[in-house]
C-alpha cells in the first residue's frame, strides 16, 4: 500500500474518532445544563392596606351625665343620671384627617331636685331626652381615631314643684367634646367620648312656685361608648 493510502485511511479513521471525542465533553455539559434548577423569585412586599374611614354608619350609644341646675327661688343643685339611645353620621378621609358630621336622639335620665325658703317642699329638674347634631375632626392612626367633635344640642328642661302646675320647655343650645374611636374590623367600630352640654334655661314663673321670674337652666357632662355599624371604607 502507498503512503498516500496510509494518510489517507489515518484521516478518514480519525473523523469518528473526533465525534465521539465531541459528544463525550457536550453530553455532560447538556446534563449539567438540565441538573440546575430555575432560581426562584420571591413575591414582591406588598405595604398592608391603611383603614378608611370613610362612610355612613349608624350605631348605639350609652352612658351617664352629671351637671347644674339653677333655680331663682332655689339656687343651684346637682342633677345625674344615665343616657341611652341612637347614633347615625358619615365621615370623609383626607390622608390622615378625618371629618364627619353625627347625629343622636337619646333618651336621658337627668334628674336632680333642692328645697329652700321659697321651695320647701323640693324643686327638680329633668331631663327626659337629649339630641345633637355635632361635626367631628379627627387624625387617623390606622384603626385608632382621636377626635374632637362639637355642635348643636337639643333637649327638655322640666321643672316641677309639689302643689304647683310646673313646666316643660325645648330648648337649643350647644355641646363641645372629644372622643376616641377604634375600628374592630372593617364594618364594626367601638368608641367612647365627652361631652359638655348646654341647654340654656327657660322662665317658669309661678308655674314653679311663688317668684314671678323663676328662670331654671340645666348644664351637663355626659361620658358615653358606642358602637357603629360602617358602611363601606374598610380595608
Amino acid at each position: 500500500m502507498s503512503k498516500n493510502s496510509n494518510n489517507r485511511l489515518r484521516k478518514i479513521s480519525l473523523v469518528p474518532a473526533t465525534a465521539l471525542l465531541a459528544l463525550a465533553v457536550a453530553g455532560p455539559a447538556r446534563a449539567a445544563d438540565l441538573s440546575v434548577q430555575p432560581l426562584y423569585k420571591a413575591p414582591p412586599v406588598v405595604a398592608p392596606t391603611a383603614y378608611n374611614w370613610t362612610g355612613f354608619y349608624v350605631g348605639v350609644n350609652g352612658g351617664g351625665g352629671w351637671g347644674t341646675s339653677n333655680w331663682g327661688s332655689a339656687g343651684s343643685f346637682n342633677v345625674s343620671g344615665g343616657v341611652i339611645g341612637g347614633t347615625a353620621g358619615g365621615n370623609w378621609q383626607m390622608g390622615h384627617a378625618v371629618l364627619g358630621l353625627e347625629g343622636d336622639v337619646d333618651w336621658s335620665g337627668l334628674k336632680g331636685s333642692n328645697t329652700s325658703t321659697l321651695c320647701p317642699a323640693g324643686c327638680t329638674t329633668n331631663n327626659d331626652w337629649l339630641a345633637t347634631v355635632r361635626g367631628r375632626a379627627g387624625y387617623a392612626f390606622d384603626r385608632f381615631l382621636p377626635y374632637v367633635t362639637g355642635g348643636v344640642a337639643v333637649g327638655d328642661i322640666k321643672a316641677s314643684t309639689p302643689g304647683f302646675a310646673g313646666a316643660t320647655q325645648t330648648n337649643a343650645g350647644w355641646t363641645a367634646g372629644g372622643g376616641v374611636e377604634l375600628a374592630l374590623t372593617n364594618n364594626w367600630t367601638a368608641k367612647a367620648e365627652y361631652l359638655h352640654v348646654d341647654l340654656g334655661n327657660m322662665n317658669c314663673g309661678f308655674n314653679c312656685g311663688v317668684a314671678p321670674n323663676n328662670s331654671v337652666s340645666l348644664k351637663s357632662d355626659v361620658v358615653r361608648g358606642g358602637v357603629n355599624f360602617r358602611f363601606g371604607g374598610g380595608n
